[in-house]
């Protein structure tokens, strides 16, 4: 079956085929390590990373790449806040950014570079691109002249005009072109900074990632992703820098996933409306986000939002009851992906909300399956949900999970259960209702079998 992915430099759906047989590039943006990540910065994360996990059952190696920026003016203010060394701030928030995609369900990358390690590199590019006219120094910095690119824009599919009237430019004295960005600049005495050709200073923020993908990925890579708000400038600018200094097609494939708005509204500081992945976990376990996050095609726009989750937990109680059902049944079965409705989804420009509904209509026919069906519709349904990064855990530990440290522990409620089951032995039933009812307040919902009592969290 063949994998097809919306290139956004063609605008339109294409055939994948790596460059180099049975071996797949692809790197992603990742994150400015000065805050927590928020959930608009989790959903590039989520989708390429499943997109991962599906390029690895077509081809026999994946080398993905998910740089980490450790210098930027953002992080150089808010280390000066704080008052904090960089190298302890950016490793601070390096590591709550992996602690917070891998409750997600985000698996590591292949490869992950950081900026600062990678300055030798930097500079030899822009040496590169001075050298062959395309970039120049003045007053400190070294600059890309975009007018020597004749195709610059292709990405975006906006001329330089276009790109100038809809986009903040900084506006400086040293600059041939307004459009010209910058490569290098100078570093003052209290900024962090490396010795190079022009001066003490530090990269810019677009040179960094052509850069890193060209000392661990090649001149070539097959697939470059990130959200939507990287194709102009920063996409752009990856291009005209690593064309102009290597030749070749530099990227392959662009993908870019939609923006994340909250209750309707876009993400801004203006509106105060940012939720921070770690908060949101305090609330949710970590599939719920990620199922909410894989319930739009991801490049729809997907409205966040306390109903979405909401759908999100539901759908997922309904797969664990599935399962949950099953817990006994060995899986023997070996899965043919080529056959599966759920696979043909995720190869069509990972379409993951037909994927999704697929995994519904799997577990409905496991519901209703006969003993001799069950092992082979559970094999389906988890080899399904393994793709999607989802039904990871225990049924029984998932209905039982909270994230509040304020609710009711798992031995309590067993200590009621077992209350209540011995009140309904001396025929109690008033006392068994009020601990029904006590457990119910507390978020707790009984189900009552031949088998027993078995609780879940609402």
């Amino acid at each position: 079956m063949s994998l097809v992915l919306h290139n956004t430099l063609s605008g339109k759906k294409e055939r994948f085929e790596p460059l180099v047989p049975d071996r797949v590039t692809m790197y992603v943006c990742g994150p400015t390590v000065y805050n927590l990540a928020h959930i608009g910065n989790a959903r590039p994360a989520v989708v390429f990373d499943t997109l991962f996990r599906l390029l690895q059952t077509h081809y026999g190696e994946v080398i993905y790449a998910r740089n980490i920026t450790d210098i930027d003016d953002k992080i150089i203010t808010a280390c000066a806040e704080s008052g904090r060394d960089m190298g302890d701030f950016t490793e601070e928030f390096t590591r709550k950014y992996r602690e917070d995609m891998g409750a997600l369900g985000v698996l590591a990358p292949t490869i992950e570079p950081q900026a600062t390690h990678h300055i030798t590199e930097m500079i030899s590019l822009t040496e590169t691109l001075v050298e062959k006219g395309h970039a120049y120094a003045a007053d400190g910095h070294v600059l890309f002249a975009v007018q020597s690119m004749a195709d610059y824009g292709k990405l975006s599919h906006r001329s330089l005009d276009d790109m100038l009237a809809g986009a903040r430019v900084e506006v400086a004295d040293y600059k041939r072109y307004p459009g010209d960005f910058v490569l290098w600049k100078p570093s003052s005495d209290e900024e962090p900074g490396w010795d190079s050709p022009w001066g003490r200073g530090r990269p810019g923020w677009h040179l960094e990632c052509s850069a890193m993908i060209h000392a661990h990925l090649g001149a070539t890579i097959d697939i470059h992703g990130g959200g939507r708000d990287l194709i102009f400038p920063h996409h752009e600018n990856e291009i005209a820098q690593s064309q102009c200094a290597h030749g070749g097609d530099y990227v392959r494939y662009w993908m870019h996933n939609a923006y994340l708005d909250i209750d309707g509204e876009k993400m801004s500081k203006s509106l105060g409306n940012f939720r921070m992945v770690r908060e949101l976990l305090s609330q949710f376990p970590g599939e719920v986000l990620r199922f909410a996050l894989l319930s739009a095609h991801y490049r729809s726009p997907l409205n966040f939002s306390a109903e979405l989750l909401g759908q999100a937990r539901a759908s997922l109680d309904s797969l664990y009851t599935a399962l949950r059902e099953v817990a006994d049944v060995e899986v023997d079965d070996e899965i043919q992906l080529a056959e599966e409705p759920f696979y043909a989804a995720l190869n069509d420009d990972l379409n993951t909300p037909q994927a999704i509904a697929e995994l519904h209509a799997l577990a409905k026919a496991l519901n209703k399956a006969a003993p001799v069906d069950r092992p082979h519709l559970k094999a389906r349904l988890l080899a399904g949900a393994d793709l999607l990064g989802l039904l990871t855990a225990d049924p029984e530990d998932w209905f039982q999970q909270t994230a509040s440290d304020e609710a009711i522990s798992a031995e309590d409620i067993e200590v009621a259960i077992a209350e209540r089951q011995q009140a309904k032995a001396d025929r109690d039933f008033a006392r068994a209702d009020e601990l029904r009812d006590y457990l119910a307040e507390q978020g707790v919902i009984l189900e009552d079998s031949r088998d027993g009592t078995t609780w879940r969290r609402s």
